[in-house]
């Protein structure tokens, strides 16, 4: 029998607002997929070994749903501009670099690593707009066993002149890029950066491609005031920033993730609702590049698809306890001083680091069954104290104050996943 069969204090999300926790447990998974969580091991699985993990916790793998992959060495850098300036200033000269095939290699090498490091197993992960390296990063994925998307970067206006590239150079390249992908836990993604580095016919190009292909769509939405003008003085024929993706078709026609949306208005949100558009909730970057707070319970409460992403280099760190534990603390100030909603809460956190986000990749996220068999085994001895403390209280608390050597293994579709050799 193709089983897999963990035993330890299980703990995850189906909705937002509960933890489902199940102590001394088995979690049983059967070709990579859930097939439940039992309290006594079932008969049907007598003669399967039962990793037994004793006291550990064993959670959701990470999902993180928007993270620039060639921004890696600049982490920590320019934290004291805003987004325009910091983009000309540290990131154009940063991925410029990403043609050098070999220094791409390098680069991507440690970023999975870190990847597997802090315990993300699947993400949404841009790339440059040079497809050779964006081929690279996904192979480095894919050896690594993590799922996600990559996607080559494209921009062709509004840019450096080594990173802008001609509108057919783009799409045919994107084409080839997309072409060039075998069947795999790596996909392919439009990655249009941001509407103010394409053009319109490189929008419609773009979307057209993506009904014909059925390819999702990453981008950035409504992250800074000064991004929303520019857009707004691009475009002026569009009632709002979300207007200029929606009537290229790439707002939701096919499967979307965009970014940040600090500012959104009522007629986005109402737009983001119906297509079906998920939200990135970035508060690192949002915070590190002055951009603002996003409106995430609001999000919640009206029934957005909300993930989580580290938004790595705006964000200075690629672990998802700390991107979690940096929601809720925004949410806090939203609370305290914008608009008196609610606080996220750990549960609510959870949920967004694992099935929020993970449901753009499918079944992912969670322990019920069917879904992918994707888990962290987490020994959080380092942390504890003289006091007995519950299943939630040890995951908030690894939340907060853990890191890598709290987690033990790491599985994808049921397979355990060894330290990547780059980095």
């Amino acid at each position: 029998m193709d089983a897999l069969v963990l035993r330890g204090q299980i703990v995850y999300a189906p909705f937002p607002k509960k933890l489902t926790v199940r102590p001394d447990a088995y979690l049983v998974a059967e070709g990579g997929r859930v097939a439940d969580v039992y309290d006594a091991l079932p008969e049907a699985y007598a003669g399967v070994r039962v990793e037994d993990w004793g006291d550990c916790l064993i959670v959701p793998g990470f999902n993180d749903l928007h993270v620039h992959a060639p921004q890696f060495p600049n982490r920590g850098l320019g934290m004291d501009k805003e987004l325009l300036p910091w983009l000309n200033a540290y990131t154009f000269p940063e991925e410029a670099k990403f043609r050098d095939e070999a220094y791409a290699r390098r680069v991507y090498g440690r970023f999975v690593r870190e990847l597997w490091r802090v315990g993300t197993t699947r993400a949404a992960v841009f790339a440059t707009v040079h497809a050779p390296a964006a081929r690279i990063l996904a192979e480095l994925m894919g050896e690594a066993g993590l799922g996600g998307f990559v996607g080559k970067v494209n921009m062709d206006r509004n840019g450096p002149d080594d990173l802008i590239e001609t509108t057919g150079a783009s799409l045919a390249e994107t084409e080839r890029f997309v072409e060039g992908f075998a069947e795999g836990r790596v996909r392919p993604i439009l990655t249009p950066r941001f509407a103010p580095s394409c053009t319109e016919a490189l929008m419609r190009g773009l979307g057209g491609m993506a009904a014909r292909r059925d390819l999702p769509v990453q981008s950035h939405l409504s992250e800074n005031e000064g991004e929303i003008a520019w857009v707004r003085e691009l475009h002026p024929w569009a009632r709002d920033y979300a207007s200029v993706y929606d009537a290229f078709g790439l707002f939701g026609q096919t499967k979307t993730v965009m970014a940040h949306c600090v500012h959104v208005t009522d007629d986005e949100i109402a737009l983001m609702l119906r297509r079906g558009v998920y939200v990135a909730h970035c508060p690192f970057s949002n915070l590190n590049l002055a951009s603002g707070i996003a409106p995430v319970r609001r999000f919640l409460d009206e029934g957005l698809n909300v993930g989580l992403g580290s938004d790595v280099s705006g964000g200075h760190r690629l672990s998802m306890t700390d991107v979690m534990a940096s929601a809720v603390e925004c949410s806090k100030m939203r609370w305290k001083y914008v608009d008196g909603r609610a606080p996220l809460t750990t549960a609510e956190v959870l949920y967004l680091a694992t099935k929020g986000g993970g449901s753009f990749f499918g079944r992912v996220g969670s322990f019920e069954p069917g879904y992918a068999m994707d888990c962290l085994v987490v020994d959080d001895a380092r942390l504890s104290d003289e006091t007995p403390r519950s299943p939630e209280e040890r995951l908030e608390r690894f939340i907060y104050l853990g890191d890598d050597r709290e987690i033990r293994a790491r599985y994808v579709d049921g397979a355990l996943l060894s330290e990547p050799r780059g980095g």
